[in-house]
């Protein structure tokens, strides 16, 4: 018997499986589109319990390929290998709602052996999901049937699981959630994502597609980068070598005529096929050329926000925030989904007003808004139509453009130019939205999830020339490591009114945020609720008692409330004229700045203390 192989993941969760025939595996496989080949001998197989990425370039294939490996015969030659009774499930970028009148039969719908709507799994999987099941489905937002596809696909503890963008959509706790719940998973995965701290987490091995082939590399995602560089490099100086033997040989075959009719007719041919290789030799695809064309500069100070709030009927969204936003700063706005991200951005840049408070905008703005819905782009339009109507040319940056030279910056192929935009993939249609967005001058951009379905190159281009650009960035986003590059600051909205920023990206929130005080995304399953339950009840743990309880309940709002305090009166002694228009309120504020400092501190000490203690107890 083989031995067994081990793997120790970030959560230190222990893994081992026995070296075993694959679950899945595809050999040859060959797939066109019209005359483009986007499979070309595809070789994969997938062992169980294997943490695999797939990535590639937009366009790539790399959905395709998911839907060949979870059986769908769309395949133009090689075959598929399943192994009998291995079970697979596949996650869509869009889940498929159809038969299904509400969400709990459309997460029963996985399950062969279903006991109807009291079937405890169902129960256990839309509570842990923070779903309600009697919700039809097509009324769901867009993290509500995200969440609901995760649940379908969970449910059933599938062999394999086929994962197409699972976090888009999804806020960062549920985020965070899901790689714990899938750094702990005992069956095989495979993940198409752009979230590169989501892939770096989990995955053990990477699967590259490539120019119609797959390399595989036996690393986690941190170590791609180098590794297909390396590849790209190689690659280069084979060509160059080719190229210069085919200049050689094409030499002699001018120079020898005898050589065309005698001897050396096996030179002419070998010369032929030399040059029949290089023509088959694809070159590594083109980077996309972003840039962000700059108007008149705005004034030093874009955005200022004073004690501000918004309400949707008893929901307070926004209460008492206050905020200046200078030139060439980077905001990032983060959030639960459904905590406000959206309303506030809205309110900053005076799309919506304030109940309460004021937002004072400054001079010479002009505004880019890149919307997450792509409400700029119709589905029945081609590229050409979206960019430059019945022109040829498009205004790009101030100057006029070819439209087909700017759409080949965003790595469009002229093919593509004249096709409808409901048949480009969503990073294809976001990498349009970006061209259209950002031929525009403007001195600030506002960006609503933009980093949906882009690959990792086209993020790094988008994130280059947002750091070159002279204007405002204000960004809503859920990718951790796109934050982290580009934003100088982060406002944090919790889901119940409190809106706080913070210095720096995400990571810096995270250090200067402390301990996540509530789960603000999916809550815990009703079977961890009744273990909990349980322990309490047979005396397996002991409680804190009702005083200790209710404070850990207290205290986190007390955190916020003071947190919030501070944050507006730092603004208003922010003000340099302050002291000289009131002195007495300059003082007084200073002083219950300080106070309010030493109250958040034995705070936080103190939830800090029970929340240690209750771990003990129950430990």
């Amino acid at each position: 018997m083989s031995p067994a192989l081990a793997d120790v993941d970030r959560f230190g969760q222990k893994r081992a499986f026995m070296a075993a025939p694959p679950l899945l595996a595809l050999s040859g496989i060959r797939f066109h589109l019209g005359d483009q080949t986007i499979l070309d001998g595809v070789d994969l197989s997938i062992a169980p319990g294997e943490r695999l990425s797939l990535v590639g370039r937009n366009g790539a294939g790399k959905s395709t390929l998911l839907r060949i490996l979870a059986g769908e015969p769309i395949f133009d030659g090689g075959t598929r290998f399943a192994q009998p009774g291995a079970t697979v499930a596949t996650l869509p970028q869009e889940p498929n709602f159809a038969g299904a009148e509400t969400v709990g039969d459309y997460v029963a719908g996985a399950l062969s052996d279903s006991l109807g709507p009291d079937d405890y799994r169902i129960a256990a999987i839309l509570e842990e999901m923070k779903l309600d099941g009697g919700r039809v489905p097509t009324e769901l937002s867009g993290g509500e049937a995200r969440r609901a596809a995760l649940a379908r696909v969970l449910i059933g503890e599938p062999d394999v699981m086929l994962l197409d963008e699972p976090t888009n959509h999804l806020d960062l706790p549920t985020i965070e959630w899901l790689e714990e719940k899938l750094a702990k998973w005992r069956g095989a995965y495979v993940m198409v994502s752009h979230d590169r701290r989501f892939l770096t987490t989990l995955s053990r091995a990477v699967l590259w597609l490539d120019r119609g082939i797959v390399r595989r590399l036996d690393k986690g995602y941190g170590e791609f980068e180098g590794w297909s560089n390396d590849i790209i490099e190689r690659e280069a100086t084979e060509r160059h070598k080719l190229d210069r033997l085919i200049e050689r040989e094409t030499e002699w075959a001018g120079k020898s005529i005898r050589a065309r009719r005698t001897r050396n007719e096996g030179r002419l041919r070998a010369l032929g096929e030399l040059r029949k290789q290089r023509r088959e030799q694809i070159g590594p695809v083109g980077r996309a050329s972003i840039s962000v064309g700059s108007a008149e500069q705005s004034g030093s100070l874009v955005v200022t926000a004073r004690n501000i709030t918004k309400r949707w009927g008893d929901k307070t969204i926004v209460e008492d925030f206050s905020t200046r936003i200078f030139r060439k700063n980077r905001i990032g706005l983060i959030g639960p989904n459904g905590a406000g991200k959206t309303t506030l951005l809205k309110m900053l840049i005076g799309e919506l007003e304030p109940d309460a408070g004021t937002v004072k905008l400054g001079a010479n703005l002009l505004p880019v808004v890149i919307d997450q819905r792509r409400i700029g782009l119709d589905p029945d339009k081609t590229p050409w139509e979206t960019l430059a109507d019945r022109n040829d040319h498009v205004l790009v940056r101030g100057h006029l453009t070819h439209v087909m030279t700017y759409l080949r910056e965003y790595l469009f192929r002229d093919e593509q130019a004249r096709q409808p935009v409901r048949t480009l993939s969503g990073g294809e249609r976001n990498r349009l939205l970006l061209a259209k967005a950002l031929a525009a001058p403007s001195n600030m951009i506002v960006l609503d999830e933009p980093t949906n379905d882009l690959d990792a190159d086209t993020l790094d281009l988008l994130q280059e020339a947002l750091d070159d650009y002279d204007g405002t960035v204000l960004l809503v986003s859920h990718d951790r490591d796109f934050l982290d590059r580009l934003v100088t600051s982060t406002i944090a909205l919790e889901g119940d009114g409190t809106a706080i920023e913070y210095a720096g990206g995400y990571s810096d929130y995270v250090d200067q945020r402390g301990p996540r005080i509530e789960a603000t995304g999916v809550t815990p399953s009703r079977a961890k609720k009744k273990a909990a339950a349980s322990r309490d009840a047979g005396g397996q743990g002991e409680r804190l008692g009702y005083k200790r309880e209710r404070a850990l309940v207290e205290l986190p709002k007390k955190i916020a409330a003071l947190q919030t305090e501070m944050t507006a009166l730092n603004v208003a002694l922010a003000d340099p004229d302050l002291y000289r228009r009131d002195a007495r309120s300059f003082q007084a504020k200073t002083a219950r700045l300080g106070a309010a400092q030493a109250e958040l501190d034995a705070a936080e000490t103190e939830w800090l203390e029970l929340e240690m203690l209750k771990a003990e107890l129950q430990g």
